[in-house]
Order: structure tokens, then sequence, then C-alpha cells
């Protein structure tokens, strides 16, 4: 059994890793990973570089600037395509569609969510028509609640939680996006160990599977398992779980969309990102090689 690390950029993702290793898919490929920890996005680029991590789940946008500075991080995999957010605001604020927030005051946090809402904005047109107002350690939705600002974006289960609390969501279109769980690693590790990132991925693969495939179990390793939103009722279990198993891709392969608009996320943050090709990042042929064997159509017995 080969011991692993794969910490995670948010612990917005463990309601789907903690379902991946419960199901017992990354051991039945000969791995022991150690997911459940947090890593900052300067010691993923550190340690990755190192070795003394061999996989990451995110680290989305820093990457493709920091290529030109001899960084060598590849993208392997990745689980999503697309950000499942909703439009979160008071019942009495006017507010009914994306136009309506003119004049708003619109609340982000973090580097990439805020990012996210930004690129949201600008694509709908409302770029310099409302304000972004940079959050720190406070949910977005109790933010509109207490009148902080105006609306917000949010992904499950905070639309639910807000919606009990009297909030109006309205739905957005979704965003194509590469983000939450990722399988990222570093060339060196890559080529030193390829038997080990194809077993990675196989993992992986398998758990999204089972994830997919096994509702109820799922829901239940959610409900007891994931503790950041607090204990979590059936209810929110079961509406994190129906909205993950509805974005998870099946197959690891992001949507170009969803690769065109990290890297403009990529280049907001750092201008020198567009000296970067953005798919020189993504190396598929792991997950091509194991596509083509038939193993991913075989787990929906296709």
């Amino acid at each position: 059994m080969d011991k692993i690390h794969f910490p995670y950029r948010s612990d917005s993702h463990l309601p789907f890793l903690h379902v991946v290793a419960e199901s017992g898919s990354w051991e039945k490929h000969g791995l022991q990973v150690e997911y459940d920890y947090f890593i900052s996005a300067a010691d993923a680029h550190k340690n990755v570089a190192n070795g003394s991590v061999e996989f990451v789940g995110g680290n989305h946008i820093s990457t493709y600037a920091k290529r030109t500075r001899g960084d060598k991080w590849v993208y392997l995999g990745q689980t999503v395509s697309l950000l499942n957010h909703r439009l979160v605001v008071r019942a009495d604020s006017g507010i009914s569609k994306l136009s309506d927030l003119q004049g708003k005051v619109v609340a982000s946090k973090g580097e990439h969510p805020g990012l996210n809402t930004w690129l949201f904005i600008r694509q709908n047109g409302l770029e310099g028509k409302c304000e972004l107002k940079r959050m720190r350690g406070e949910k977005l939705w109790e933010c509109v609640r207490d009148r902080k600002v105006d609306a917000a974006f949010v992904t499950p289960p905070a639309d639910l939680f807000a919606r009990r609390a009297g909030l109006k969501i309205i739905d957005v279109d979704f965003l194509p996006m590469v983000w939450f769980t990722t399988a990222s690693s570093g060339l060196s590790f890559v080529e030193k160990h390829p038997d080990i990132v194809e077993r990675f991925l196989k993992g992986t693969l398998e758990g999204i599977a089972y994830f997919k495939t096994h509702r109820k179990e799922a829901i239940k390793i959610i409900e007891t398992r994931y503790k950041v939103e607090g204990d979590l009722d059936n209810e929110a279990a079961t509406h994190l779980y129906d909205e993950l198993a509805r974005i998870l891709l099946r197959k690891l392969y992001p949507t170009i969309q969803a690769v065109s608009n990290v890297y403009e996320l990529g280049k907001e943050l750092d201008k020198d990102a567009e000296k970067v090709d953005p798919l020189s990042l993504w190396d598929f042929h792991f997950l091509r090689k194991i596509d083509d064997s038939g193993f991913i159509d075989n787990l929906y017995n296709l």
C-alpha cells in the first residue's frame, strides 16, 4: 500500500473526498490517501515542487503565471466544470434578476471565489455597475441577511441555509469554471511515478462512480463526516449530495469553456499568465489511456 498526500485547498471539497475515501476506491488501487487536511496556495506550490506532497486538489489560478518562472505544475484531471452558484438576496431587496444588481453591493470572499464573482459579473455586463465588497471570515448569505451587502453568490448547502433564514434564492446560469477538486501534481513526480498517477486517477474515477451510483450511502457519509457547516441534517446532506452529483464529471475531462474561464482569472491575478498557453498545464495522456481501456465505461456498465 503506497501512502500519498492529497490535501485540499478548500474544505468545501470534503463532502466529495469523504465519499471517495469511505468507498474504498483509493485503497482498491493500493493507495492510502491522506486527504483530510488543508494546504495553503504557497505551501502547495512549494511542497509539490520538493516532493513532500504528491497531489493537490486545488491551486487553479496561480499556476499559469508561475509557469513563466519555472514552476512545473501539472493538471491531470478535473472533477467539475461548472460552478453551481445561486444569487442570494433579501426578500425586500427588489432584486429578482441579475440586471437588478446595478447600483447594488455584492459580497465576495477569497481569491478564487472572489474572482469567480468578478468574472460572472463582467460576463453579464455588470462590471463597474455594481460594487464588489470583499468579506473576511463571514458567511456570505449571513452578510446579506444582516444587511451588510445587498446580494451574494453562494454554492450548496449555503443556498439552503439562506432559504431557511427567509432569504430569496435566484437561479442564475452556472459559470463554466475549473474549481473544486482537481488532480494536480508536479512534473517530476509524474515522470518518476507514472504507476501511482494511474492508480490515483483510477481510484478517483471509481470514487466518482460510487458517488453517482450509491446515493443513499453517499448521503449518509456526508451527513456523518462533513462537519464544516456544522452538523448537517438529512435534508441539507441530501441537497449537497444532489447538487454535487449533478455536476461531477464521469471522465475528469474539463470543458474548454471551464479552462478558458479559469485562465481569465489567472491573467487577472497576474499578467504574466498571458505568456502561457492555457492548455500547456494540462496533461491528459494518463486519463486518455484509462479511458481508452474501457475502465470508466465499465464502472457504469456502459
